[in-house]
């Protein structure tokens, strides 16, 4: 004796069976009850296609079909219902069905009590198993629009960053990536060894300034470009470029911020003063420099030719001095100008008499023919000692082995 009988029964009227199922799941799981999330004539199709696999197997045994459970799964995964509430709305359905079989099993009396005892267990260890085969490919399937959605937003992210874009796709990018339609927005440029591998957690690290820009409420996509870590940031608000300025120096990188931009359409120019930012960025520990900190720096290194004969034209009589009066006049030079042209505010940081300091002035410009007091020789001698700036001690740039790094601090008498 088995329960091949009952299930013949119920499967005559599998159509009513699915749609009362499918009736008392949307009455019971919420997203079950949003027409346009799941329709009901589909979860009517999805109800009565399961019970037929449960049934088919109590007439027929064998190994179990899992089909239309995988299927189930499947479409609650691209329809977005959480795998939890498909899980549960699995079970009300299973309930129901084991329901229907014991009244219909009453209305036979060859059917005993005996029988539904030990069909019992194999019919809820059935319901276990689609169950698991409803979790299985629900997971297979989420993975896999994680996975496209993951790489569209990529592809959306790099055509932001390279300019390959047109007003459809700006808007889409926008829409997709979770950005505002108009900016202020911002670029920042991080080296990939210093986020390399994985993150730090906390505050420091890619993933401490994730979570700290998210909190901030500044909207961001970001994508690994040749070998740099590139983050696109809205910065909606009067305070967003502060907020997002503390949050780059709390990473512990080395992070180059370009110039606030109107427009998803500037990204690509603003990638570029990201990274010319970073590429000025001093000493080799973590920092954060902005395009707009010294805009006249970023312009000298970017035309490295130029600024090379800017500084034989400008500082050569400077640069052929012996090393050591050199390095003072070169020195004085960079906190003459870090203290905005204060002899007295240059002296403090350099622990040297003010007179002294005016004195080396005087001397370059003897050296080269250019007045400190004439704000175009002024300009000149700026451009031309951030240029001497990156050749760096030791470096063999174009002024030699020996050349001074202009930025280095003082030390002694100065």
């Amino acid at each position: 004796m088995d329960l091949s009988d009952v299930a013949a029964a119920l499967q005559s009227r599998l159509a009513e069976l699915g749609e009362r199922m499918a009736l008392r799941i949307r009455a019971s799981v919420d997203p079950y009850d949003d027409e346009s999330l799941v329709p009901l004539d589909s979860l009517c199709r999805s109800c009565a296609a399961n019970a037929d696999l449960v049934l088919t197997h109590l007439s027929r045994r064998g190994v179990p079909d899992t089909g239309s459970a995988r299927e189930t799964g499947r479409v609650r995964a691209e329809q977005g219902v959480p795998l939890a509430d498909t899980l549960h709305a699995y079970r009300i359905g299973s309930e129901l069905l084991w329901t229907e079989i014991l009244l219909e099993a009453r209305k036979r009396p060859e059917v005993s009590d005996d029988l539904l005892v030990s069909e019992s267990a194999g019919v809820w260890a059935l319901f276990g198993r689609y169950a698991e085969a409803v979790a299985a490919a629900y997971r297979e399937r989420a993975a896999e629009l994680t996975s496209h959605v993951r790489a569209r937003r990529s592809a959306l992210a790099q055509a932001l960053f390279t300019g390959v874009v047109t007003d459809r796709t700006l808007w889409e990018a926008a829409r997709e990536l979770g950005l505002p339609e108009h900016g202020p927005y911002a670029v920042a440029v991080a080296e990939g060894g210093a986020a390399g591998g994985e993150p730090p957690e906390g505050e420091r690290g890619e993933r401490g300034a994730r979570d700290a820009l998210l909190q901030a409420r500044l909207p961001f996509v970001r994508e690994a470009l040749a070998g740099q870590h590139v983050a696109l940031i809205a910065l909606p608000g009067a305070a967003a470029e502060d907020t997002c300025l503390r949050i780059l120096r709390r990473t512990g990188a080395r992070v180059g911020l370009s110039p606030c931009f109107p427009s998803l359409r500037d990204t690509p120019q603003a990638l570029r003063f990201a990274r010319r930012a970073l590429s000025v960025l001093e000493g080799t520990g973590p920092g954060v420099v902005r395009f707009d900190d010294d805009p006249l720096a970023m312009v000298v290194s970017a035309a490295a030719p130029e600024a090379a004969h800017l500084v034989e034209v400008v500082l050569r009589p400077v640069l052929g001095l012996p090393t050591a009066e050199r390095s003072r006049l070169l020195r004085t030079l960079e906190h003459w100008f870090a203290a905005a042209g204060s002899a007295a505010g240059a002296a403090r940081s350099l622990f040297v008499h003010p007179n002294t300091v005016r004195y080396r002035l005087r001397r370059v410009e003897e050296l080269t023919g250019r007045s400190l007091s004439d704000p175009r020789a002024t300009a000149d001698i700026r451009a031309a000692l951030l240029a001497v700036r990156p050749s760096g001690a030791g470096s063999g740039g174009p002024h030699g082995p020996s050349a001074p790094t202009a930025a280095s601090p003082a030390s002694g008498e100065g």
